[in-house]
């Protein structure tokens, strides 16, 4: 019985760890929304008054400075700026740093040797954090470059606003957000007993000596901080980071986990339930039957019960594999509206490129009409239809693209035939050229002469080169070179390669399985490489992930179609 009960204490404890690992996890998501939310409203916050600071800077006013203007209409000019905005401060100064109009009369000294406004006579645009040396507010200064005529920096903009102010509207909503600076130090924040704190991996310390009673650990790779110097911060929270360059900070949230403790606990506690539950009917099986070795006129009425009990179990498994049946069946639907959600998925991120591809011949064939009209009118019959044969070819060319974009967006319930590989690629780059000219991405796809056919469904082959080729532009955004290669292999394997110039795989191991993603919260789901990966398998192929020299390969194995299938 002791080692019973040991046992269930070490099953439970195991239960407990791994489902609080899994609600972490669940509790990391949403927080990461969350700091992202608390982000977004701070660096729009302070990015309003960097495009004031710009719309501001070539002021006629302002540029009558520079020959003697009227000092007092400058300022009402800067005075009015900063009353519509909400800055404490916006003043106008020359490349040597000599201050030509101000809103108020307290103005930053010795200019020149701030690099925020170093940056801005470069002729780019400069920011900084800080406090303000004479009231010692936080301030963050914008300063934007203004140009003369010849095209030189001859004078500097500079908005000046209270950090306070920007922080005030969500001031001890949950969670607890904190934003660092480069040196770690917390400048804005919803908890205003941390403000001022400078991070030293995960003890603050200030001046005036940091409230102890804070320690990190590792939970299921997260970092849970544990705490007790504020009432107002979860005594356990999730430690979370999101890097900010365009205001050069560090937000950092910290995030209740306490709803997660509460479910591991309550799954830990069924677990021991049940297993108490089902020893204590084990040990009174035992009894049982040690009373039957003593009673053996009972035996066949202890028979017939096990018996019924048995009949029971039989009806039970009976209905569990129906059960099963049907969630196979729940299975293979939800899969094949996953297909189809991945493709209008696609098709959503490729709207914009397609409409701007069928505009384009539609504002030419009206153009060529209007032509072909004023030829006739002139008597020149032979160019008019030069331009009715230019229509021709637009019209055919605009169907062309509404004829892949409906042949990709329908549904295929059909078993696998013979398609042709070379037209489904084709079709694939049709529907991906207008967004990888708008990405800046040269192609190179040169097919082969021969016929290709594999053992496939054409529509959702098709759909998995466009998963391919839209992830492939994904993962080179922001890279200086953006270069995407198709090439088709027919020697002893069929294999397609559609290799990028991005910055690789961080996890080849983990590419394929669901919700996998690099992204940026909100920008996807990580379901296009399942997606693929469950469509190629259907073909009885394989597809498969790897880091190459320069970027990342992704290499599709199909099963070609051999002369004695039926067609």
């Amino acid at each position: 019985m002791p080692a019973f009960l040991l046992a269930v204490a070490l099953l439970s404890w195991v239960v407990f760890g791994y489902g609080y690992a899994q609600a972490i996890g669940q509790v990391a998501a949403r927080g990461r929304a969350d700091l992202a939310l608390a982000s977004d409203r701070l660096v729009t916050g302070l990015l309003r008054y960097r495009a004031t600071a710009v719309l501001l800077s070539d002021h006629p006013a302002l540029e009558a400075l520079h020959a003697g203007g009227d000092v007092a209409q400058a300022e009402r000019v800067l005075l009015n700026g900063a009353d519509r905005t909400g800055a404490i401060l916006a003043f106008y100064a020359d490349v040597e740093g000599r201050v030509l109009a101000s809103s108020e009369p307290q103005v930053p000294r010795s200019l020149t040797a701030q690099p925020w406004f170093a940056r801005a006579t470069r002729g780019a645009l400069g920011a900084s954090y800080g406090l303000d040396p004479q009231s010692g507010a936080r301030i963050y200064s914008h300063a934007a470059p203004a140009f003369g005529p010849d095209g030189r920096v001859r004078g500097v903009l500079v908005m000046v606003v209270d950090l306070e102010g920007i922080e005030g509207a969500w001031r001890g909503s949950r969670p607890s957000v904190f934003f660092t600076t480069e040196a770690g130090r917390v400048i804005v924040t919803n908890r205003s007993e941390m403000m001022f704190w400078k991070l030293d991996g995960v003890k603050p310390v200030n001046g005036q000596g940091a409230p102890q009673g804070l320690e990190a650990r590792m939970v299921a790779g997260y970092e849970i901080w544990h705490q007790s110097w504020s009432d107002y911060v979860p005594p356990r929270a999730l430690h979370l980071t999101q890097n900010l360059p365009v205001i050069g900070m560090m937000g950092e949230a910290l995030i209740d986990v306490r709803p997660a403790r509460q479910i591991a606990a309550l799954q830990a506690v069924v677990v021991a339930a049940l297993c108490l539950g089902f020893g204590a009917v084990l040990w009174t099986l035992g009894a049982r039957r040690r009373a039957l070795a003593l009673a053996n006129t009972q035996l066949e009425g202890r028979v017939r019960a096990r018996t019924r009990e048995l009949e029971g179990v039989n009806a039970a498994l009976r209905r569990e594999v129906v059960e099963r049946e049907d969630a196979e069946d729940a299975l293979r639907r939800a899969q094949a509206d996953l297909v189809q959600a991945g493709k209008l998925s696609a098709l959503g991120q490729m709207s914009a490129g397609i409409s701007h591809e069928l505009n384009q011949p539609l504002m030419a064939i009206r153009q060529f009409a209007e032509n072909g009209e004023a030829f006739l009118n002139r008597g020149k019959p032979e160019r008019a239809g030069e331009n009715l044969s230019r229509i021709a070819d637009l019209a055919a060319r605009a169907a062309r693209i509404i004829k892949n974009l409906r042949a990709f967006a329908q549904g295929e319930s059909e078993p696998m035939t013979r398609v042709d590989l070379l037209a489904v690629i084709g079709q694939a780059v049709d529907l991906t050229e207008a967004r990888l000219v708008a990405d800046g991405v040269t192609l190179d796809w040169q097919p082969p002469a021969e016929d290709i056919h594999v053992r496939a469904g054409e529509v959702r082959l098709g759909q998995v080169f466009v998963n391919l080729i839209n992830n492939a532009a994904d993962a080179m955004a922001g890279q200086p070179v953006k270069h995407l290669t198709l090439r088709v292999e027919t020697g002893e394997r069929l294999v397609v390669q559609v290799r990028d110039s991005g910055p690789g795989i961080a996890d080849p191991e983990k590419v394929f399985e669901p919700f996998y993603s690099t992204k940026e919260v909100g920008d996807g789901m990580g379901l296009g490489l399942s997606i693929s990966y469950g469509l190629v398998q259907s073909f009885g192929g394989k597809i498969r992930g790897a880091n190459v020299e320069g970027g990342a390969e992704f290499a599709v194995e199909l099963e070609p179609w051999t002369a004695g299938e039926a067609d």
